[in-house]
């Protein structure tokens, strides 16, 4: 297994990966074992320009295993930029691919972030909809920062657990420094992807597929939760555009 086996374009400094979703499962599928104690990121326009701005995070960002191209505009700039195979892979879809095909191949899941309330509801919408899956544990974590004894509890319950999967729900950027920061101290892949949780525990719904088709899941969202999402969009899709439509960078 070789990270260059990984094709990649290189937006705003960070290295996203240049696949699709059909290469990403078959990708996971023959080297997830190997992936034990290491991280994905999950990328979209709002982590690539936070880490075009922070030298720590884009860091980050490019010492995972791989940068997933969630957002729609990643893709589009990719396949511009001569990779036409680049498409769209969110987080949400990987956690449904890999969560369909986990009775077949015996995957072991753990979820890390949320809130007891949220684990609760994804572990019975889970089984409702995945009734094989095996989930081998879950944890929120308090939102404060943790003591390096609670840590160190928490890390060794994940690896009594034997996951194959850690999947990571704390939000970005604190899902990408925590996944960094515990590389090669856990068991399973890491693979951060942010409001995940909500989406399969039924907080959050998600866009038509009409929408998602037209990379509109963004829109879909900003109606959502309007008061959180407006500036953090404005902000950000506008630096994008700038930065990485315009100028190419």
């Amino acid at each position: 297994m070789e990270k260059s086996e990984i094709p990649v374009c290189r937006i705003l400094g960070v290295n996203i990966a240049a696949i699709h979703m059909e290469w990403l499962l078959n990708y996971l599928i023959r080297h997830v074992k190997a992936l034990s104690g290491k991280y994905i990121t999950v990328a979209n326009v709002h982590t690539t320009v936070m880490a075009y701005e922070s030298p720590k995070y884009c860091q980050i960002q490019n010492n995972a295993v791989m940068a997933i191209p969630d957002g729609g505009p990643l893709g589009a700039v990719g396949r511009k930029r001569g990779y036409p195979n680049m498409s769209r892979t969110t987080g949400p879809d990987l956690m449904g691919e890999i969560f369909r095909i986990s009775g077949e191949k015996g995957y072991r899941h753990y979820f890390y972030g949320s809130t007891e309330e949220t684990l609760g509801m994804l572990r019975e919408k889970l089984k409702q909809t995945y009734p094989k899956l095996e989930i081998a544990g879950m944890y929120a974590p308090p939102f404060r920062p943790m003591t390096r004894e609670e840590d160190e509890k928490a890390i060794e319950a994940v690896n009594r657990s034997k996951p194959d999967f850690l999947w990571v729900g704390l939000g970005a950027p604190k899902q990408e420094l925590w996944m960094a920061e515990h590389q090669g101290k856990v068991s399973g892949l890491m693979i951060g992807v942010g409001a995940g949780f909500d989406y399969f525990a039924g907080n959050i719904k998600r866009a038509p597929m009409w929408m998602q088709k037209c990379n509109l899941e963004w829109l879909y969202r900003l109606l959502q939760e309007p008061g959180r999402l407006f500036k953090r969009y404005l902000i950000t899709n506008t630096k994008f555009i700038l930065e990485a439509v315009i100028k190419g960078k």
